[in-house]
């Protein structure tokens, strides 16, 4: 693929990034485009190395290594290189419904698996990918396909997230009618609410795609709840199949001593109330504020790094993150080889944003918290944390452990739980009588993606639980796929 000798002749490029102090200043997006003939270039450093982990999609130790939903990379980093841009975004669309989306924000398991990546840094693949979809866009080449006939059979998904919209799209592909049902007053579940708008513009990016999905025909419901504003049993008569994309929304608490302070919230509440403001115009009453403000962020990740990066945005007056693992090594440990993902020390776009703005990352490894203090009215003025040692507990698993002595008080009017997620939310699958897994996600075999209702089929978060976009995006084309062979006997639509 690309030039025999482009890994050895090209150096690895990516387009360089708006400056911190200045890219705070707004919700803009932040990334650089590289020209085409540097693209070009970084497309000829794929390897043709006859075994390509790039798009293999495996999960090892618990980690995806190559790409979840087998994007054909060899494939068009070759016609990059050869300037074919067009058939490029066509070999991309064969796998991947939205790859303005994931070149933006999916971690790029496939890097981290690259053969280049051994011994060199890897090829560049989700610039290249960004940049084909971006480009599709720009040259008017990504319009609305409506299907050629329709089979007369309605769909309903409820969620309108990366696993929804994906399972949306495939099965309107198949000719079916398909409405989305959303509780939110605007699709695109994470995409929309969870992810920031200098991450992934919404009006410029994500609201586009949006309108393309409603011109090929698919139906969106905004306000309007499963289970509260439409009953479970009303959507199973009223529909031929459903499809259950309701992610993993139920946030992990911090029960300490203090928690009832007002100031304390949770990670999604901060990023939701801030992506509306920017999106109305102005603030509502749901409006969490970090202006002037200490902030404490309980959590890492890129939710956690959301937290960093919108705060700053705010105008906080000082940062501190608290991971409770140890720092990363710089490079991959023996007991971390390739193509596992990485497992190495990387300074996010937030965490850079706060170095630059305060002197140093402000993450604090083996801390954790133990207790807030409030004020009299009520609201959190501090943090107690101590530092931790993991060490093997009873049931053979490490355990962190309190360091005596290591006990600090932290000032702080703001406290971000961003501590991941616990699963889907129980309300609608209770209503619906769904049989759950041990974890309390919907139980459905991946593959089948069958819940125990004939006809209901669950993908993304709310079935493996909290997991990737791009994983997510995966189930929901799968659960297309047996969906549609459910209604017609069989599919002719792709995993």
């Amino acid at each position: 693929m690309g030039k025999p000798t482009g890994f050895i002749e090209y150096k690895r490029e990516v387009p360089a990034d708006l400056a911190p102090l200045d890219r705070i200043r707004h919700w803009d997006e932040f990334h650089t485009h590289l020209p085409d003939h540097q693209l070009r270039n970084q497309g000829a450093r794929c390897m043709d190395c006859g075994t390509p982990f790039c798009h293999t999609g495996m999960a090892l130790n618990g980690m995806a290594s190559g790409c979840p939903i087998n994007n054909l990379i060899p494939e068009w980093n070759d016609l990059i290189y050869r300037g074919l841009w067009r058939e490029a975004l066509d070999r991309l669309h064969k796998t991947n419904n939205f790859p303005e989306f994931t070149g933006r924000v999916c971690p790029a398991p496939c890097e981290g698996a690259c053969v280049l990546g051994i011994n060199n840094p890897p090829v560049t693949i989700k610039t290249i990918e960004q940049s084909i979809a971006d480009k599709g866009w720009d040259e008017g080449w990504i319009v609305a396909e409506t299907p050629a006939q329709r089979t007369g059979k309605n769909v309903a998904v409820v969620g309108s997230g990366p696993a929804g919209l994906c399972a949306a799209a495939q099965l309107n592909k198949a000719g079916h009618w398909v409405t989305v049902f959303e509780r939110e007053d605007r699709p695109g579940g994470l995409l929309m609410y969870g992810i920031p708008n200098m991450k992934l513009e919404k009006k410029r990016v994500v609201e586009r795609r949006l309108r393309l999905l409603e011109a090929e025909g698919i139906t969106f419901t905004c306000n309007t709840e499963i289970g509260k504003d439409i009953s479970a049993q009303q959507l199973l008569q009223d529909f031929d199949a459903v499809v259950l994309c309701t992610g993993a929304t139920r946030p992990r608490d911090l029960p300490i001593e203090g928690r009832e302070a007002r100031g304390i919230h949770f990670a999604m509440e901060f990023l939701t109330a801030n992506t509306k403001a920017i999106l109305n115009g102005s603030p509502d009453e749901s409006f969490i504020s970090a202006e002037g403000k200490d902030v404490v962020i309980i959590g890492g990740g890129d939710t956690g790094t959301d937290c960093v990066g919108t705060s700053l945005r705010h105008g906080c007056r000082s940062l501190l993150q608290l991971e409770i693992m140890p720092k990363p090594p710089l490079t991959r440990g023996p007991d971390n080889p390739w193509p596992e993902w990485p497992k190495v020390y990387r300074l996010d776009y937030g965490q850079e944003e706060a170095a630059a703005r305060f002197g140093e990352d402000p993450r604090g490894y083996l801390k954790t918290a133990t207790k807030f203090d409030l004020d009299d009215q009520g609201w959190v003025q501090a943090v107690h944390t101590v530092d931790v040692g993991w060490e093997m507990g009873e049931n053979g698993r490490r355990v962190p452990t309190p360091i005596p002595g290591s006990e600090q008080v932290h000032p702080t009017q703001l406290v971000l739980l961003a501590m991941g997620f616990l699963g889907p939310e129980q309300p609608l699958l209770d209503a619906l009588d769904l049989e759950r897994d041990a974890r309390s996600n919907v139980k459905a075999d991946y593959g089948s993606y069958e819940t125990s209702i004939p006809g209901v089929f669950a993908a993304g978060d709310c079935r493996r639980g909290q997991s990737l976009v791009v994983w997510a995006f995966n189930e929901g084309r799968g659960a297309a796929q047996a969906c549609d062979r459910y209604l017609m006997g069989h599919t002719h639509l792709p995993a």
